[in-house]
């Protein structure tokens, strides 16, 4: 017993220190404001209005956490911070953090009534608009957030579009395909497919100009539709990144029978997000996302790859392989 220590214990009953001065960091714009170059304290201080009491500890902090680095009185980012970060690159992921800034920390703070209703949280606590419905309605906004979305999931995009076995076919959908990164990335790999990227139709602009920017644009085209309340496109193989966790079991076993059947024999369905391991206990980011699903949504929860494995073969599926992809991401393929 001499080796067993609180430290686990503070580190995670406070980790939202941490937590919070990132998001600060990223809503005050500071790593897009080093990508300029190192910056000494003052100046940096200066150019992000912040009062002098607590500035240094700030930045320190951030040194300390491996987001910052200093040498002598100059900030710089660190290589991850530099490329993630930066508002004016393309690979900026932090859209999602500010959405995490101003939605989920102060929804997350109401964590433990949610354990305790079983309700959401979030904006339809209160009668308000759900989160994507007033997404949708901005397409500034929305744009943004597509693009975020890019970053979040492009290790597992490329992973997808060269671990498959595409040689096997000609044609797939994207199923909320949102700026189209998978359909990219997989014709990128695979020249002979031809793609569609299934979504809203407010999503098409954002979608038509990336596939334009990466050269895609002859293999991929967007079809608009509602998979809530139309049948989906046909093709080879379909694939549902990100989609299911959102929904209640009633929907998720509803939009695989859409899959089904809009899958010729031999066609296959993807599906992938942070599965949660079969023995529900490593995967902690998996198990924490289905939090947030409680958080945001009615009756969304995230799953393992046993659960959509069952439930792809009561929907007629032959066989059913779960994958690992990059991080928490797994992939569960369905074979018609």
């Amino acid at each position: 017993m001499t080796n067993v220590t609180p430290e686990k214990i503070l580190q995670t009953g406070l980790a939202f220190w941490a937590s919070k001065i990132l998001l600060s960091a990223v809503e005050m714009e500071l790593f897009t404001e080093l990508a300029r170059g190192p910056q000494r304290f003052e100046a940096l201080r200066g150019r992000l209005g912040l009062h002098p009491r607590a500035a240094r500890d700030f930045f320190d902090a951030l040194v300390a956490l491996g987001f910052l680095k200093r040498e002598s009185d100059a900030y710089e980012n660190m290589p991850e911070t530099e490329l993630f970060l930066d508002k004016g690159k393309p690979s900026y992921v932090g859209g999602i953090l500010e959405m995490a800034n101003h939605r989920l920390y102060p929804f997350w703070g109401h964590l433990t009534e949610a354990l305790r209703t079983g309700a959401p949280q979030s904006e339809i606590k209160g009668g308000g608009p759900g989160f994507f419905e007033a997404l949708y309605a901005d397409p500034a906004r929305l744009r943004g957030f597509l693009s975020s979305m890019t970053g979040l999931s492009h290790g597992a995009n490329l992973t997808i579009a060269s671990k498959f076995p595409w040689r096997d076919y000609k044609t797939f959908v994207d199923v909320g395909t949102a700026q189209g990164d998978l359909a990219v990335q997989i014709a990128k790999q695979n020249p002979h497919l031809r793609g569609v990227g299934y979504d809203l139709p407010e999503v098409a602009p954002a979608f038509e100009e990336y596939a334009r920017a990466t050269g895609t644009n002859t293999q991929l085209t967007f079809a608009p539709g509602n998979f809530l309340q139309e049948d989906l496109p046909k093709a080879d193989v379909i694939l549902m990144g990100h989609i299911l966790h959102d929904w209640d079991l009633p929907t998720k076993r509803a939009l695989i029978e859409k899959a089904y059947k809009a899958l010729p024999p031999g066609g296959a369905l993807v599906v992938y997000e942070a599965i949660i391991d079969d023995a529900r206990c490593k995967n902690a980011f998996g198990l924490m996302m289905s939090l947030n699903m409680l958080i945001e949504t009615t009756g969304g929860f995230d799953y393992t790859g046993a659960d959509c494995s069952a439930w792809m073969r009561d929907a007629g599926f032959k066989t059913t392989r779960v994958e690992a992809l990059v991080g928490p991401d797994s992939m569960v393929v369905g074979l018609k």
